[in-house]
């Protein structure tokens, strides 16, 4: 990635932490995670000249920008979108009980253990305390079925309708490693038989790591000390390699719980729900939206022996947030709202319950990104590049896992997520383990 290139492509990062390659970099520090690529590529824009490097050289003004530059913002978005609303684990205990008031005690009310990244109707029951802890690993490799180990992005020299030197253009590989650890705490308590309240509190760690291998495309131009990058033994060159990281830890957005039972009954249960998100995740740093949400949600659920299907589905209301708006000035933007849904069956067998889910999510209004040809004003050379655009897009994912029993009222919970389209930014296969106990 790029901020601006004066003797050199200038090319630093810094997050919480940060490490940047060029012994010729004169970039300023990047205030954070979320402003990483904006201030690489920079509102001034790129710049490859001879400027205070060789007497007698005319001074450059910045002059080179990109549709890239212009609308990283958009693509932020999308990136930040998908990093800040990966799928949590359910805070639903596996274990689910009902008093009997015949005989004064409590007894199981479900044998199997319940889903793991989607809600069964079952409530915990009255005075019962379920507690958890997941850890996912998500490794972001492609966007909208573009590797995002090679995105492509065109630089033009400022009033290239003027020919000449001007047509000059900067073409950029750019490698986008994109990888968020996730650790959740949560915790369910039964206020009644049919009402729930759960807390999930994560612990996020993001990792950004950016390489841009960029060449000068001598259209216009002939004359080598015109446009340059200055190389590590001081010899100057049409192409450099440029990479910088930065990576930030930190708490994630908090999310409230309140799930209630309508219906009851084995051959068909019914609740309902009521997620608030409240933004206490570092929004600037990747950590959090850094936007409130209110999620509704209706569970529909079944037990035909050992069979357990269930169905959920809910919409997301998302509030304003700097990542959705311009980070690097402090606007604010509607974060894209969502319809969350997933289906899915369990099945138990004595003290393991497998698991099996389709989750989908549909985003209104997000950001998207694809890559189109950038034919030169020489009117020969083809580039790829990339465009921006904004529409509703649909996200489809599968989830396979199981629960065991080893003992007690332990439960330790393994699951597979894995990605079924190339909509939107996605990890392939994403792994979870966790454990839940219940008392």
């Amino acid at each position: 990635m790029i901020k601006r290139l004066v003797m050199t492509l200038c090319f630093l990062a810094a997050g919480t932490t940060a490490s940047a390659q060029d012994p010729y970099n004169l970039a300023s520090p990047v205030r954070n995670l979320s402003t990483l690529f904006h201030d690489l590529f920079g509102p001034r824009g790129l710049i490859v000249d001879s400027e205070a490097t060789l007497p007698g050289e005319q001074p450059h003004s910045a002059h080179f920008t990109s549709n890239f530059q212009f609308n990283f913002n958009q693509f932020n978005t999308a990136l930040v979108n998908q990093l800040v609303t990966v799928p949590l684990p359910s805070p639903a205990s596996g274990f689910t009980y009902e008093f009997d008031a015949s005989v004064g005690v409590f007894r199981r009310t479900t044998q199997s253990f319940g889903p793991i990244l989607s809600e069964r109707a079952e409530t915990i029951g009255a005075r019962r305390v379920s507690f958890g802890f997941a850890a996912q690993h998500f490794d972001f490799d492609a966007v909208e079925g573009l590797d995002m180990g090679s995105v492509p992005a065109v630089f033009t020299h400022d009033n290239a309708q003027l020919l000449g030197g001007r047509q000059d253009v900067v073409t950029t590989t750019n490698s986008i490693q994109a990888k968020v650890n996730q650790a959740v705490a949560y915790v369910t308590l039964g206020v009644t038989d049919r009402l729930d309240i759960s807390l999930a509190a994560p612990v996020v760690s993001t990792d950004l790591t950016v390489v841009s291998d960029a060449t000068i495309q001598r259209l216009g131009t002939t004359n080598p000390l015109t446009h340059f990058y200055r190389q590590s033994d001081g010899s100057i060159g049409t192409r450099r390699l440029f990479t910088a990281a930065a990576s930030a830890s930190g708490i994630g957005d908090f999310i409230i719980r309140m799930k209630g039972s309508v219906v009851n009954k084995p051959a068909a249960s019914f609740a309902v729900g009521f997620d608030v998100r409240v933004p206490s995740g570092d929004a600037l740093n990747l950590l959090g939206t850094g936007a409130p949400g209110l999620q509704p949600f209706l569970i529909l659920s079944s037990t035909i022996e050992r069979v357990s299907p269930h169905l959920n589905v809910g919409y997301q209301w998302n509030g304003s947030s700097i990542l959705a708006g311009d980070p690097a000035t402090g606007q604010s933007g509607d974060f894209p709202d969502q319809v969350a849904y997933a289906a899915g069956v369990d099945l138990s067998a004595g003290r393991l319950t497998l698991v099996l889910d389709l989750l989908g999510r549909y985003s209104i209004d997000a950001e998207r990104v694809r890559t189109e040809d950038f034919h030169a004003l020489d009117g020969q050379s083809v580039f790829p590049n990339v465009v921006f655009s904004t529409e509703s897009f649909n996200q489809l994912s599968g989830a396979t896992g199981f629960k065991v029993n080893p003992f007690g009222r332990v439960l330790v919970d393994v699951n597979i997520l894995f990605a079924l389209d190339d909509n939107g930014v996605r990890d392939r296969v994403t792994p979870l383990i966790g454990f839940e106990y219940a008392f």
